[in-house]
């Protein structure tokens, strides 16, 4: 028994050709199978050019020119990046003069003076919580508490407070610590602290108008860092879906309302789930103020070591063709 529906007649239709339909996609775009011993350039080189293979080299270059031109590179993290170990990649991008201020969470300091002072770090929440033992670490809540009552004495940003007392302490793992290397590199690293977020929080050594001070003071002093991003240099957040996003977009509004043309710089947000924070704050609000805004998706421990070399790579390429020497006039006779 036949539908009692009736049906469209699609022989009326009008087809038309393949040939002259604009695509999307094509087969020079396709990714390169990669043979073994390939070089950094030559793995991102065969990335297909399609989709995110395209924003990370977007994102690579936008960072090494910004490093070249001596723009800032200001990155943005959440504290899991830390605990992914990300650290010793990281400070070598410091070292190397590519990272140019840095700024992050109240967790970060936790994670990285646990990692500088005992070497290891992140507990167990849940072996914890059901005792109320969870976060009640007194060794870290008096180094983290007590490094920002004396950086409010002292007038210091919470990241260069911690920094500082990481050194005085001879911190035994200090090598693989951001905020001692940033404090060392008299680089700024800035803390942005949500009172009652973080596990010292819930300590006696706790002082909250200490915390408060250092933290904003640090605010302050991204501000005024934030101004060397226009025409040219790059702001990058790291795995913050929440804190940085929103501590960014009110230190851009702080540098509009001062007449700072803002424009001109890539920003590229970077973490293993998109968030709706991240995604606006960093890089839609970005586009609305006349810079470029980059999403890549990806697992830390995977995603920023490789960015890392990327960006070394280009780099090195980019001072290599500036560093080569001039050709003699018989040289320059020969070529022509």
């Amino acid at each position: 028994m036949p539908s009692r529906y009736r049906t469209i007649d699609l022989s009326q239709i009008t087809p038309t050709s393949i040939q002259g339909r604009e695509s999307k996609v094509h087969i020079a775009d396709f990714a390169s199978p990669l043979k073994p011993g390939a070089t950094v350039r030559e793995l991102i080189d065969s990335l297909p050019h399609i989709l995110a293979g395209d924003d990370l080299r977007t994102a690579i270059d936008a960072v090494a020119q910004a490093a070249l031109k001596r723009r800032a590179v200001v990155l943005c993290f959440g504290a899991h990046v830390i605990k992914t170990g990300q650290a010793p990649v990281l400070i070598d991008l410091m070292r190397r003069g590519v990272i140019s201020t840095l700024a992050t969470n109240g967790a970060s300091v936790i994670h990285d003076s646990e990692i500088a002072l005992f070497g290891h770090t992140s507990e167990h929440v849940e072996k914890g919580i059901g005792r109320g033992l969870f976060g009640m670490m007194r060794e870290t809540a008096d180094f983290v508490n007590t490094a920002a009552v004396r950086g409010a004495e002292s007038q210091l940003g919470f990241g260069e407070a911690v920094g500082k007392a990481l050194l005085d302490a001879d911190a035994p793992n200090k090598a693989v610590s951001l905020f001692a290397a940033a404090y060392e590199m008299k680089i700024p690293i800035t803390v942005h602290v949500g009172v009652g977020t973080d596990i010292v929080h819930m300590h006696p050594s706790a002082d909250g108008a200490s915390i408060g001070d250092v933290s904003h003071r640090d605010f302050k002093i991204l501000i005024e860092y934030m101004r060397g991003l226009a025409h040219g240099g790059a702001l990058l957040n790291f795995g913050s879906a929440v804190v940085m996003p929103e501590v960014v977009l009110k230190a851009l509004t702080v540098l509009r309302n001062l007449n700072v043309d803002m424009s001109g710089f890539t920003s590229v947000n970077m973490d293993f789930l998109q968030h709706y924070r991240s995604s606006q704050q960093i890089v839609e609000r970005v586009r609305e103020i006349g810079g470029q805004g980059v999403s890549l998706t990806g697992h830390h421990e995977i995603m920023i070591p490789l960015f890392a070399a990327g960006v070394l790579e280009r780099l090195r390429e980019s001072r290599e063709e500036t560093e080569s020497p001039a050709l003699s006039d018989a040289e320059v006779n020969t070529v022509g």
